[in-house]
């Protein structure tokens, strides 16, 4: 038995590792993009949406893969989240137990949260606010980052499309 849960600690460890190495990216796309935004600001002539609309794509699905790891570290303890409130139960349970929420055979995990892999649709800002880390900083930077797409007129949403 102590092989299993060690096996399952290092599967969570490794899925952590996997968590922030993803944040290090975003918080460098957030760099990248405040830096392209102000280039942009200082000479009009520049023009940098494409750079950034692409760095705003990688971050929601960056965003995306970090949900799915998040849901993969709460399998792994035996848990998983009810798509009402998000309150973690047992994977055995056919209701949750706070809301009453049945589950699926798929179990509780919205799927306009976690997208397949190779999926072409891309969230809309309020879903990437919505997956932003409850961190302080992350979420004032996070917010800041759509606000200046908003006031660029840049749709983090169309990014991907050809024009």
């Amino acid at each position: 038995m102590p092989i299993f849960q060690d096996q399952k600690g290092k599967n969570i460890s490794n899925f952590q590792k996997m968590i922030d190495e993803k944040k290090n990216t975003i918080r460098k796309y957030y760099d990248e993009i405040g830096h392209l935004y102000y280039s942009q600001y200082k000479d009009v002539n520049v023009d940098s949406t494409k750079d950034i609309n692409a760095r705003c794509e990688s971050i929601s699905n960056l965003y995306i893969e970090i949900e799915d790891l998040n849901v993969k570290i709460l399998r792994e303890r035996g848990l998983k989240k009810c798509a009402v409130c998000s309150t973690e139960n047992n994977l055995s349970n056919a209701f949750c137990f706070k809301c009453g929420a049945r589950f699926d055979d798929n179990d509780a995990v919205p799927a306009d949260v976690i997208a397949p892999p190779n999926a072409s649709a891309t969230p809309s800002r309020n879903q990437v606010k919505r997956e932003i880390p409850a961190t302080v900083s992350e979420t004032v930077v996070a917010d800041e980052v759509i606000d200046a797409a908003d006031a660029a007129n840049i749709d983090i949403a169309e990014e991907g499309k050809e024009e």
